[in-house]
């Protein structure tokens, strides 16, 4: 069984390019749910309700004068994704009360005059296991180097490349491929997939103005995974738990904008040595 978010995508891989107005359009969808996030993982303490973060999450986006892209997306019931521990995504927010020492992964999306912006982090609640505490490091320098890889005329496959470059030399972890990256523009989800394994130099040619939401799912066990009876919470099939983090990110020419991010990914990504918008100018 499927959560219903993998059943939006068109058979045929293709790359929209936006141009340098819809990209801007974006970034200011992106930069509500950078705002949204932010007030989330200050919020993300022992003894907070899920569904308490889930109005944190829905005032914020509203008050910034946007739309929640979750609520009612395919019947879902909520502004946030809040998914705890062994749940991957997708997790309903509800009477759930954090207690330390779990991880928490938060993926909001938010709607601007018509444009997308869609973003996950995962957190430690309290005081977490070192392995807990590095699986979400190793997560987030996965999904930046994914980043890194959205160079212009580049590949697709060049992003899963890296972030499967990056788990695989961290240790055992286990890299989930049911659910992956996706493009986004005016939908949430379009296409093409964006899958966080594979051989680098396949696929579409990245473009100026192609916009994508690379999100890696990592875990401490196996990849695979089950969807709870709730139809749409992801855990993985063998309890162990998992980290998932996404960032929306546009091609330029000069170099990968991270629209979701405050900063546009200037710190992460320069110090990785790569060159963005904001450090180009």
């Amino acid at each position: 069984m499927h959560s219903p978010w993998t059943d939006v995508f068109h058979a045929r891989e293709r790359i929209e390019a936006k141009s340098t107005d819809q990209v801007e359009a974006m970034r200011a969808a992106g930069l509500v749910v950078a705002g949204a996030l932010a007030l989330l993982r200050a919020a993300v303490t022992p003894g907070v309700r899920t569904d308490q973060l889930d109005r944190l999450a829905d005032t914020f986006i509203r008050d910034s004068g946007a739309t929640p892209s979750f609520t009612g997306y395919l019947g879902y019931p909520a502004t946030i994704c809040v998914s705890v521990n062994d749940e991957v995504v997708h997790g309903i927010p509800g009477s759930r009360v954090l207690g330390d020492g779990d991880l928490v992964s938060i993926d909001c999306g938010a709607i601007v005059d018509g444009w997308h912006g869609d973003a996950a982090f995962t957190a430690p609640v309290g005081e977490v296991d070192a392995a807990h505490a590095e699986l979400v490091e190793v997560a987030e320098q996965a999904l930046w180097s994914g980043i890194a890889a959205m160079r212009l005329d580049g590949r697709l496959t060049d992003i899963g490349h890296a972030v499967e470059t990056v788990v695989r030399s961290r240790g055992s972890y286990g890299i989930v491929e049911e659910y992956v990256g996706h493009g986004i523009g005016r939908e949430m989800h379009m296409d093409p997939q964006v899958p966080n394994v594979g051989r680098p130099g396949r696929g579409p040619r990245l473009v100026e103005g192609a916009t994508l939401a690379i999100e890696p799912m990592v875990t401490l066990g196996s990849r695979h995974t089950r969807v709870l009876d709730d139809g749409w919470t992801v855990v993985t099939a063998d309890g162990s738990w998992a980290a998932h983090v996404e960032h929306t990110v546009a091609v330029t020419a000069a170099g990968p904008w991270v629209l979701t991010e405050a900063d546009g990914g200037a710190a992460r990504l320069g110090a990785l040595g790569v060159r963005t918008p904001a450090s180009a100018g």
